[in-house]
C-alpha cells in the first residue's frame, strides 16, 4: 500500500511538475508545453524562456532554432496580451525577436531590431532592476555599433560596458552576465579584462542546467584566448 501510494504522489508530481523547475532542469520541450496549458502570463513567459532555450542550447538546425524561437515570440506576446504590465513577457519577446532576426529577411530584421529595443525599454521601464534586460540591452547596442547601423537606431558602443556593469551590480552570481560581458569584451578587443569575467563565470557556483551549459562555454572562450 506505501509503494502504492509512493507512486500515486510520484506521478503526481510529475503531471504538475513545475515549468521553472524543468527549465532548471533542461527540460525545455516539457516545460514549454507544460507553461503553455497553465494560461498565465507569467507560464506564457516561462513558455517563451523554455523555448528560447531549446532553440539556443539543444536545437541543432538552422531551421529548428528559427522556429522554436518563433514558438518563444508566439508565448511571449500572449503573456503580453494576458498582462501588459508584467516585464517578463517583454523581456521574453525581446529576447526571441533578436535571435530571430538572424533568421529572417534585411527588412524583417531591421523592424526587429526597433521592436527589441522598445521591448527592452518596456520591460526596464516596469522594472528598472531587471538584470537580464539590462544585460540585453548591451548586447543590442553592441551588435548593432558594430554592424554599423546604430545610428539609425540610437545604438552606441558607450552604452555596452556600462549596462553589463550595471547588471552585474544587480545580479553578480549570474553566470550568463559573466559569459556575455566576457564574449563582449572579445569583440571589444579586450582579452585580458574579458579573462577575468570569463575565469568568474566558471568560479561562480552551477546552479541550473543552463548554468553549466553556460560554464562550457566560458571555458571554450578561454581556451581560445590563450
Amino acid at each position: 500500500m506505501k509503494k502504492f501510494l509512493a507512486l500515486v504522489a510520484l506521478l503526481f508530481a510529475i503531471a504538475w511538475a513545475n515549468p521553472a523547475t524543468l527549465i532548471d532542469e533542461g527540460r525545455f520541450q516539457q516545460a514549454y508545453e507544460e507553461a503553455l496549458a497553465q494560461g498565465t502570463a507569467t507560464a506564457y513567459a516561462l513558455a517563451a524562456k523554455a523555448a528560447s532555450y531549446y532553440a539556443g542550447y539543444v536545437a541543432s538546425t538552422g531551421k529548428d532554432k528559427e522556429a522554436w524561437f518563433s514558438k518563444a515570440e508566439a508565448a511571449a506576446k500572449k503573456a503580453i496580451a494576458a498582462d501588459p504590465g508584467y516585464p517578463e513577457g517583454y523581456f521574453e519577446l525581446a529576447r526571441a525577436q533578436g535571435r530571430l532576426s538572424q533568421y529572417r529577411g534585411i527588412l524583417a530584421s531591421l523592424n526587429l531590431a526597433s521592436s527589441v529595443r522598445d521591448n527592452l525599454k518596456k520591460a526596464l521601464e516596469l522594472d528598472p532592476k531587471h538584470d537580464s534586460a539590462l544585460v540585453a540591452l548591451a548586447l543590442w547596442n553592441l551588435e548593432l555599433a558594430q554592424k554599423g547601423v546604430g545610428w539609425m537606431y540610437g545604438a552606441s558602443i558607450k552604452r555596452v560596458e556600462p549596462l553589463f556593469q550595471e547588471a552585474i551590480a544587480l545580479n553578480p552570481t549570474a553566470i550568463a552576465h559573466r559569459l556575455e560581458y566576457g564574449g563582449a569584451l572579445i569583440r571589444l578587443k579586450k582579452p585580458e579584462r574579458a579573462r577575468e569575467q570569463l575565469e568568474k563565470a566558471l568560479e561562480l557556483p552551477a546552479r541550473t542546467w543552463v548554468d553549466r551549459a553556460d560554464q562550457e562555454k566560458a571555458r571554450a572562450l578561454l581556451e581560445s584566448l590563450k
